[in-house]
């Protein structure tokens, strides 16, 4: 697979627009663990091997144990393995992503804000807004993996 296109430097405006949205989920006070799996629940929902590799990476780098990275897949089944506020960002994270389908059910909004103060749902689904924009620039543009690189 080789790049199409790279979309920062061909329009770096809008590239430094969507760090600034980065920038703002960072320090929306998330912890940045749970950013991460919510980074990649969006990321495996839509395929985009860059993010993949980089979040899964970033998760480790974290602390995250392996046996807990490789079941982000199938949370619903993994039992204790995450936490209440995990496995309900987790599932926010899928009726988001999953707009078209599942038209945010209520049931889920209301799941999320159990566990989510206003402002903490509002800086989550910013977090998975903006990953759904970088998984389609890296699936539209073709931007490989890291791991391509040690292949």
């Amino acid at each position: 697979m080789s790049t199409r296109l790279d979309y920062a430097k061909a329009s770096p405006e809008g590239f430094k627009a969507l760090g600034g949205v980065y920038m703002a989920v960072q320090k929306s006070g998330l912890p940045k663990d749970l950013i991460d799996l919510v980074y990649l629940r969006v990321s495996l929902i839509n395929g985009c091997a860059y993010c993949i590799d980089m979040h899964s990476r970033d998760l480790t780098k974290g602390g995250l144990a392996v046996d807990k990275l490789v079941l982000v897949p199938i949370w619903h089944d993994a039992g204790a393995v995450f936490t209440a506020r995990e496995r309900a960002a987790l599932a926010w994270a899928e009726a988001v992503t999953r707009v078209s389908e599942s038209h945010v059910p209520d049931a889920d909004y209301a799941a999320a804000a159990a566990e989510f103060n206003d402002k903490e749902l509002a800086d989550l689904t910013y977090a998975i807004g903006l990953m759904n924009v970088f998984n389609r620039l890296g699936i539209a543009f073709r931007v490989p993996p890291a791991a391509a690189a040690n292949a």
